[in-house]
């Protein structure tokens, strides 16, 4: 099976390109969605959690209290200690995963991460993938996805990295600065590159 890293900022269109990888067949895999399996499942995790941001990080029944813990960790400036909590955990989660999707007979599992270039152990991936657009699609794009402001957007893209100054650690690079068309024809011809010969031949 081969596994694939995908980037990129706010408003890159990274998750777009994993909605065309999915429906080609790919195990796909969000980063987000996989922390906040580990926050309700893992013990451990769920009890730093409450000794650091109160009881009130869970619901009754044990469910995740997305909008407090949202509030702590962004407008109190708390993002790095709530990491520190999560991220040590999840390489052995998405390991699980990967055996998962293998074992059901995937052939190619991605995983998609804002944080993966911060995160990622040399060789743990087979391929990166980084997907950049210019700052004002970006923009414009997450307008209309959240009804943010520019001014919320702007910020949030301060607190990110300069995915611009990484494409010398991937693998490949999507441009979105044109249509969704566009995007989603070159997320299907990275998509064959990644294809077992086997699969290949018989298409």
């Amino acid at each position: 099976m081969i596994t694939i890293g995908i980037t990129g900022g706010i408003g890159s269109g990274k998750s777009t390109v994993c909605e065309v990888w999915a429906g080609l067949g790919a195990f796909v895999l969000n980063a987000d969605d996989l922390a906040k399996e580990v926050m309700v499942t893992d013990a451990e995790v769920k009890k730093q959690l409450i000794d650091s941001f109160g009881s009130e990080s869970f619901l009754e029944g044990g469910k995740l209290n997305t909008q407090h813990l949202a509030n702590e960790a962004f407008e109190k400036g708390r993002v790095k200690e709530l990491n520190a909590i999560v991220h040590p955990k999840l390489p052995a989660a998405a390991s699980q995963k990967i055996e998962e999707a293998e074992a059901q007979g995937y052939d190619i599992f991605v995983y998609e991460a804002a944080l993966l270039l911060e995160n990622l152990k040399p060789g743990s991936l087979d391929y990166i993938v980084l997907v950049l657009a210019d700052k004002g699609h970006r923009i414009e794009r997450v307008k209309q996805r959240d009804n943010s402001s520019e001014e919320e957007i702007r910020q949030r893209m301060k607190k990110q990295r300069n995915f611009e100054k990484a494409t010398d650690r991937v693998d490949y690079v999507i441009r979105n600065n044109g249509t969704l068309e566009e995007l989603e024809k070159k997320a299907e011809i990275i998509y064959q590159s990644f294809l077992p010969e086997r699969d290949t031949q018989k298409s």
